[in-house]
């Protein structure tokens, strides 16, 4: 089992970034032309808790490497199950994915979390964002290649990690703008 985590603090606030969830992967994230697909499976709100919860399936593609395409007889499409929780109380996101397709091999448990920032690099209308995978190759007794499998996914989550946040920034600016833009419309049509 290999473990990667990130942290990263967005200049945005826990609200924004926790609406903006919602729209990762949409047309302004410009990181994100891999992924095809995002379904709602369900959605729920405990009113005793406060806490949405909701069941994502989110569709890829990515190109594997040349020697892991053997063993993916074809498969170029891949399934990412997401359960998120969000608490308006205590500010915090949390949301679970597990890779399904090709977990006889290869497993994937990512958790990421967004509440707001305090303290050093934090502060009012900032976001922290932790995130964590552990990922783990079912090879048997293979070890080595077992350590490679894992050690090339580590990489790879790596990168796409860091894409995933350059596209998230672009999605969370271009709401601010957005919204920023129909508030003064409102405005100019408001003293008209």
């Amino acid at each position: 089992m290999r473990l990667f985590t990130s942290t990263h603090t967005f200049d945005y606030s826990w609200e924004e970034v926790s609406t903006n969830n919602w729209r990762k992967y949409c047309p302004w994230n410009d990181k994100a032309s891999h992924v095809l697909a995002v379904d709602t499976l369900s959605r729920s709100f405990d009113p005793a808790t406060h806490l949405l919860r909701t069941e994502r399936l989110i569709t890829c593609r990515q190109a594997a490497p040349s020697w892991l395409k053997p063993f993916l007889a074809g498969r170029e499409e891949s399934l990412v199950y997401e359960v998120s929780y969000v608490d308006p109380v205590a500010k915090r996101v949390t949301m679970c994915s597990q890779n399904l397709t090709m977990s006889e091999f290869l497993t994937c448990a990512e958790k990421v979390v967004y509440t707001p920032a305090t303290g050093d690099g934090g502060g009012a209308g900032r976001t922290r964002f932790e995130q964590e995978a552990r990922i783990t190759a079912l090879c048997g007794g293979w070890a080595k290649v077992r350590q490679k499998i894992e050690e090339f996914s580590v990489e790879r989550f790596g990168q796409n990690a860091a894409r995933g946040r350059e596209g998230f920034e672009r999605v969370l600016a271009m709401s601010r703008q957005v919204f920023r833009e129909q508030r003064e419309r409102e405005a100019a049509g408001a003293g008209a």
